[in-house]
């Protein structure tokens, strides 16, 4: 397996970039990612499929929240999703290889691969199959993680060479509503993490004293958490996590 870098480890990561929409810096934009870089930070950003098969940098299944436009991400071409504004502030909805070209290697990418299963299943690997085609000849540091292992599996193949990992959680029916139960406590046992072959979790801040996160830190797991939103909670988290993702404070990074 592929360990995360210390690059990983060292700068806390910018969750979807250092984004403000009052300052014109929305989520997973350019805008933001360029922040995170000007201030020394990771990034971590999320991955949609576009009707034609690219990998578009955007968190939601839904494009209204961040869009205030109507229906999946999946109902629009890479094209057409490229002429869409993000709400609070100039931006359009960049593709991966966008992305790549303008961070070039300059910080380490934790990249989420949103499920396309709607219910964590195996019918996935679109998406899975345009991250790697993307990051094909990418020199920079990267790391690859999605909440279905079934994603992470499929990534084991495409991406050998690249660190990969389960973004976790406890799974809990208030925050996993469609889940049926039987998935939401599976998925809460981590059980995949060795099969496919992980090096790391992204695990819900809340939960890290879980059980299973304790096992696996011991047994060598890099622990990184979500989503870490005081200087508080970053102290707490790190009597766990190895590093954190991060927002709406300004996180010191390490001397």
């Amino acid at each position: 397996m592929i360990q995360l870098s210390e690059a990983f480890l060292k700068a806390p990561i910018a969750h979807r970039g250092l984004h403000d929409v009052s300052a014109g810096l929305p989520e997973n934009s350019r805008v933001a990612f360029e922040a995170a870089i000007a201030a020394g930070y990771g990034i971590e950003l999320d991955l949609q499929l576009s009707k034609d098969g690219v990998a578009m940098v955007f968190h939601d299944y839904d494009m209204g929240r961040l869009t205030g436009q109507q229906g999946a991400v999946q109902t629009r071409t890479a094209a057409e999703l490229q002429e869409i504004t993000l709400l609070g502030g100039e931006e359009t909805i960049p593709t991966l290889t966008e992305i790549l070209a303008l961070v070039a290697g300059r910080v380490p990418l934790l990249i989420e691969l949103k499920d396309q299963d709607g219910l964590m299943g195996a019918n996935i690997g679109r998406l899975e199959k345009a991250t790697a085609e993307a990051l094909a000849g990418y020199e920079g540091e990267v790391a690859l993680m999605s909440f279905n292992p079934h994603s992470v599996r499929v990534l084991s193949g495409l991406c050998p060479d690249r660190a990969r990992g389960l973004t976790t959680a406890a799974f809990g029916a208030d925050k996993w509503p469609l889940l049926p139960k039987g998935t939401r406590d599976r998925l809460a046992r981590i059980p995949d993490y060795e099969a496919n072959k992980c090096s790391f979790i992204s695990h819900e801040a809340d939960d890290l004293d879980a059980e299973r996160v304790q096992d696996l830190k011991r047994r060598g797991a890099q622990i990184l958490c979500w989503t870490i939103k005081s200087q508080a909670e970053e102290t707490a988290a790190r009597q766990v996590a190895h590093n954190v993702t991060f927002e709406s404070y300004p996180a010191q990074i390490p001397a």
